[in-house]
């Protein structure tokens, strides 16, 4: 899985967690099935909120989601809203589904950055495997 982050923004700035301690945490977290229908994010901006897509974009994204895998858990924090998995939910969505595999974090992990700028995150062209496919509310050059 290639480096991802998680970007919330809100009235202090922005936190920034890394995907790969995100699915650290969640791996030994009980699988349960949640209802696309409470995926809040599906009606939200989520991976263009600075900007109009350009059509690119947008395929790049579809592409995406074709790849991925619904046999990994997507990871909702406490509240229910998606940290890593999105692009899974898309695909489920697409499939027809009303539900997916989803693990939830039982308590908020303190973000691993605060108030940084995006270009300045560390990034690797990860190990080669694509078992996570790029979900998420995530960012990578």
């Amino acid at each position: 899985m290639r480096q991802q982050y998680h970007i919330r923004h809100d009235a202090e700035g922005s936190r920034i967690w890394d995907v790969h301690g995100l699915v650290r945490l969640a791996r030994d977290l009980p699988v349960q099935r949640a209802l696309l229908s409470d995926i809040r994010e599906l009606d939200e901006p989520y991976w263009f909120d600075a900007h109009h897509p350009t059509t690119r974009e947008i395929i790049d994204h579809m592409r995406l989601v074709q790849q991925t895998d619904l046999a990994y858990p997507i990871i909702l924090c406490p509240d229910g809203r998606v940290m890593d998995g999105m692009h899974r939910v898309c695909k489920a969505v697409l499939e027809g589904g009303t539900d997916i595999a989803a693990v939830r974090l039982p308590t908020m992990p303190e973000p691993d950055y605060r108030n940084v700028s995006l270009d300045s995150l560390p990034y690797d062209d990860g190990d080669g495997d694509d078992d996570d496919d790029d979900d998420d509310g995530t960012v990578a050059p």
